[in-house]
């Protein structure tokens, strides 16, 4: 009887210690994600190996009617451009443009869009960044069509040599993810190194614009940038 309640007490400290471990672990997964959040009231520093290097913000963007949230006046990718830049203070924002306009009717933009990605089309493009050579840092945004990169930014990565320069997505989507194709921009990029990137949904960006810079701030946390 004595052997049995000592082997009872002891699957019982057992338990308490294997429930105290979880609940620590817990608890510092917690304290860990409240540290990576920025406050955007106080300044904000680069990581150590950004520091020094010069940052562009290049967007392709889209106003006219998009999906689920009608006719808009900016781009959700844009409004997400302007937070990075805002955030990480950089030193140019380029928005990529191309000569010919994509229609502001959804469905018109969307057959046009299709055609482009199935002939992997180069859409030529407005204007160029005249001064790519002094940037290190390119934080390079774009919706997600038809889940890949707009043509139009193909022909941006094909436009520069990104030797020796970093590239760090950001898109606008369905959801809050990437497609997953951000991993063949170096391919495109000659000489580029990719860096995390970050995936939102349009609709939250549209609606909810103050949050989604929140978000924005969590990923560049993970990035290494702190107060």
């Amino acid at each position: 009887m004595m052997k049995k309640l000592l082997s009872l007490l002891c699957i019982g400290l057992t338990f308490l210690a294997v429930g105290c471990g979880n609940m620590t672990g817990s608890d510092s997964g917690d304290e860990h994600a409240n540290a990576a959040v920025l406050d955007l009231a106080r300044p904000v520093h680069p990581p150590a190996d950004f520091a020094g290097k010069r940052v562009l913000v290049a967007f392709f963007s889209r106003a006219g009617e998009n999906f689920e949230v009608g006719y808009i006046e900016k781009g959700n990718t844009h409004i997400i451009a302007e937070q990075i830049a805002e955030i990480t203070r950089a030193d140019k924002v380029f928005e990529i443009q191309t000569v010919n306009p994509y229609p502001a009717a959804y469905q018109e933009m969307t057959k046009i869009a299709k055609e482009e990605q199935a002939s992997s089309a180069r859409p030529a493009l407005a204007a160029r960044v005249e001064d790519m050579d002094s940037y290190d840092i390119i934080y390079l945004g774009y919706p997600i069509w038809y889940q890949d990169l707009p043509m139009p930014v193909y022909t941006f990565l094909e436009s520069y040599d990104f030797t020796g320069k970093t590239i760090i997505p950001f898109c606008t989507g369905m959801g809050n993810a990437m497609s997953g194709m951000e991993e063949d921009i170096p391919r495109f990029a000659k000489g580029a190194q990719l860096r995390k990137g970050f995936g939102i949904q349009g609709k939250f960006v549209h609606n909810n614009p103050d949050e989604a810079k929140l978000e924005v701030a969590n990923w560049l946390a993970s990035l290494g940038y702190t107060n």
